[in-house]
């Protein structure tokens, strides 16, 4: 009997078939996330889960003994707004950074953009190099 896959994994569907889910103004703002993320992990993206466009790849394992695979960083761009994937606990440890981005709504671990033209993309950048920093191990206790 086969292994049934975890939800969260990284797939082999490409990622233009992700992207063109999304059409108008938000297409052009999902290209730009792409180019974004690809700019700052180095890595090529990759779908999970079917809608998530993911870049590099984390292994995390909880004092539970649970664990899995995640990317490094990801984001899913959607009709109504994007969802940008950062580290767990982003919003509290970087409210200064969160104050100047702009528009935007955030939840444990995910930002939601609705408009990709009205936040700080020196803001965004910030936020992603921190949250891969963080990911990767690399982060400075000042961060």
């Amino acid at each position: 009997m086969a292994t049934k896959q975890p939800a969260m994994s990284p797939s082999d569907l490409p990622v233009a078939d992700v992207l063109d889910k999304v059409t108008g103004p938000r297409r052009e703002e999902a290209e730009e996330l792409l180019a974004l993320h690809q700019e700052v992990t180095g890595a090529t993206p990759v779908v999970w889960a079917g809608r998530i466009i993911g870049f590099g790849e984390h292994e995390y394992r909880y004092e539970s003994g649970h664990g899995g695979r995640i990317p490094e960083l990801a984001f899913a761009p959607g009709a109504t707004k994007h969802t940008v994937y950062l580290s767990t606990g982003f919003a509290e440890r970087w409210p200064d950074l969160l104050a100047q981005l702009g528009p935007h709504r955030a939840s444990k671990a995910c930002l939601y953009l609705t408009r990709l033209t009205k936040v700080d993309r020196d803001v965004l950048r910030a936020l992603l190099e921190r949250s891969l920093a963080e990911t990767r191990g690399t982060a400075d206790a000042g961060t």
